[in-house]
């Protein structure tokens, strides 16, 4: 792993000499357990776009529940962050949002970008995420996101972040490395789910309604799949969805004719229909078999209605 400090401006010598040790053991800490590499760049800053904190930072414990980051590499963060939260609980119910995510492997970069302003290393001054360390997770995401119905929001505008101060930045991999750290998958994101009981939950959350029943038919419409359901159907989470939205239910897979959905080509199974309605459509936004000899899947299920899902609709706005 290599750490690069560019030297600009410095008054001295000396002052170099302890500012590096000083950001290249932070960005250590940062970086434990990745393989990706990271850089510092620039000392001195120009930036005037920071946060405007009620109450002046304060170092605190990283704590075990916010999932997030618990595990990014360092143990203590800035509070207020550097998204305006000024207290634990709102970071909590922020971040907790964007777990499922990290977990899609969209990009390798994307909990580093995230905890870098969520959960912001410990440093006499905040040190933000570069502007395309920014773009790079929003290029590698958004398409992630948007098949989910949920826009990149605009407290993460890559416009707003430093491009030649100090900032944390992605070392750019050679070409061999560049196709391996994409992240990218063929299958589509509603489509790409694990039968286990914590991302079929995080599924079941990002989605508004969900319920039990068969598939009609598939056909593409423009560059998304429209899927037509069958008329009966078994709820299991309403959402704000009436009887008369349920009878001739149609959902469209965003961008579906572009990736894979292997349980749309055996319409003979019943399974768990995630959607949402978005823009007066309503977006398929997860697919699982119905197994009833799958623990995991029972366990979700049964969990779903004691479950406390994230509040999507206060962060992606």
């Amino acid at each position: 792993m290599r750490f690069i400090v560019e030297k600009e401006n410095m008054r001295s010598t000396s002052e170099l000499f302890w500012r590096m040790i000083r950001l290249t053991v932070t960005v250590a800490l940062m970086s434990a357990c990745r393989a990706s590499e990271y850089e510092i760049l620039s000392w001195e800053s120009n930036y005037n776009g920071g946060p405007n904190y009620g109450k002046p930072p304060q170092c605190v414990d990283i704590p075990d529940d916010l999932r997030l980051c618990h595990n990014v590499g360092y143990d203590k963060m800035l509070l207020p962050n550097l998204l305006e939260h000024e207290t634990m609980a709102e970071v909590k119910q922020q971040a907790s949002s964007w777990v499922p995510l990290v977990h899609k492997n969209c990009n390798p970069d994307t909990q580093v970008f995230l905890c870098a302003l969520f959960a912001p290393v410990c440093l006499e001054r905040p040190i933000y995420p570069c502007r395309w360390l920014c773009e790079a997770v929003r290029g590698g995401c958004s398409p992630i996101m948007e098949a989910f119905g949920f826009p990149w929001p605009d407290m993460l505008t890559c416009d707003k972040f430093p491009q030649d101060d100090v900032c944390i930045a992605m070392t750019k991999p050679n070409a061999t490395e560049a196709t391996t750290q994409t992240g990218y998958s063929t299958i589509c994101p509603a489509c790409d789910n694990e039968m286990k009981t914590d991302t079929m939950l995080e599924h079941m959350c990002a989605s508004e309604f969900a319920f039990k029943t068969k598939i009609k038919e598939v056909t593409q419409e423009n560059t998304d799949h429209k899927v037509v359901l069958q008329k009966r159907k078994k709820m299991i989470k309403a959402g704000n969805l009436k009887k008369k939205d349920m009878k001739k239910m149609v959902l469209y897979l965003k961008n579906g004719a572009g990736c894979t959905c292997q349980q749309l080509e055996n319409l003979g199974n019943h399974y768990l229909i995630l959607g949402r309605k978005v823009d007066k459509k309503y977006l398929l936004t997860g697919i699982h078999k119905w197994d009833k000899s799958s623990t995991e899947f029972k366990t979700a299920i049964r969990k779903l209605k004691t479950h406390k899902c994230p509040a999507y609709e206060n962060v992606f706005k």
